[in-house]
């Protein structure tokens, strides 16, 4: 999964150190993120691509990977929209004001769900993590009480409000995925009107007052009509594309397994054998997928 990125360890532990030339200075625009292709694989903007200092990009600590730190652009980026000169990006509400910064040379833009295939492994989890602190930073530049703009904390990544005092943390929210059996069948659905077309299994965000198990039964029967039992936790994983962590589940149906399909969230949910799961190309960047895959190993 996109987490999983072998003797590489991640430290989110804040800092409040500053960039070097050889630290990682990232960017995006929305939902893209700044990178090169060099040598076949995936290369991440530093500090000394940039054709401007730490100051002027208002760096910004994010975590380690390993030796290698990683700091956010937290500047208005032109540039890297396509080939040619660089043209202008127009600022997203939540953008910070101030004056533009070139993008570094031989750097463009592309969409950060791109990074879900991309090598080296580490390093494209670094700009979805990274994603995931920009567009929260992005959201949170008043406080939801009084009006007042946010400051950053200096020792620690929340912030705060100067005049009321409340205190924002990163946002994260929790989600379940769910495959659901009956012997040697699972339940495949495909979203209504989403920009993912392949095959998924039942999901759904945690409500007020519920716990995963409860969230999973309810998610179940609103998408599918389904009844459930047994459950199985499999994994968990961070999922920075929409600020959630995600925590799988397998169970069994009870009952009639016939699916009665919520239209307005799904278009299409039905049975399939173990032997004959419409599996896509390799993705092993999600959940979903190394759970239908555990499935059709027998591994579930």
């Amino acid at each position: 999964m996109i987490q999983d990125i072998g003797d590489h360890r991640f430290d989110r532990t804040y800092r409040t150190d500053s960039p070097t030339g050889r630290s990682f200075v990232l960017a995006y625009h929305q939902g893209l993120a700044l990178y090169a292709v060099r040598d076949g694989g995936l290369e991440l903007p530093r500090l000394s691509d940039w054709g401007a200092s730490a100051a002027e990009l208002h760096a910004r600590y994010l975590f380690a990977i390993g030796d290698s730190e990683f700091f956010l652009a937290d500047c208005r980026v032109a540039g890297g929209m396509g080939e040619g000169a660089p043209v202008p990006i127009a600022p997203d509400p939540g953008e910070p004001d101030g004056l533009e910064v070139p993008v570094p040379a031989g750097f463009s833009f592309a969409p950060i769900r791109e990074f879900r295939y991309l090598e080296p492994r580490w390093m494209a989890f670094a700009a979805i993590t990274g994603y995931h602190l920009w567009d929260w930073y992005r959201h949170n530049r008043f406080c939801g009480v009084c009006g007042t703009p946010l400051q950053h904390v200096a020792t620690s990544r929340e912030l705060a409000c100067p005049h009321c005092s409340n205190v924002v943390y990163p946002r994260i929210s929790p989600a379940v995925i769910v495959g659901v059996t009956d012997g040697d069948r699972i339940v495949l659905t495909k979203y209504a009107g989403r920009e993912y077309k392949n095959y998924a299994l039942v999901a759904g965000f945690v409500e007020v007052g519920e716990s995963m198990e409860d969230c999973v039964r309810r998610e179940v029967m609103e998408e599918v009509g389904l009844r459930v039992g047994n459950l199985r936790y499999y994994k968990s994983q961070p999922w920075p594309f929409t600020q959630t962590v995600l925590s799988g589940y397998f169970c069994d149906v009870e009952g009639d397994s016939h699916i009665t399909l919520d239209r307005h969230e799904l278009k299409l949910g039905r049975w399939f054998d173990r032997s004959d799961l419409p599996l896509s190309l390799p993705d092993t960047s999600s959940l979903t997928n190394e759970m239908i895959c555990a499935f059709a190993r027998g591994d579930a």
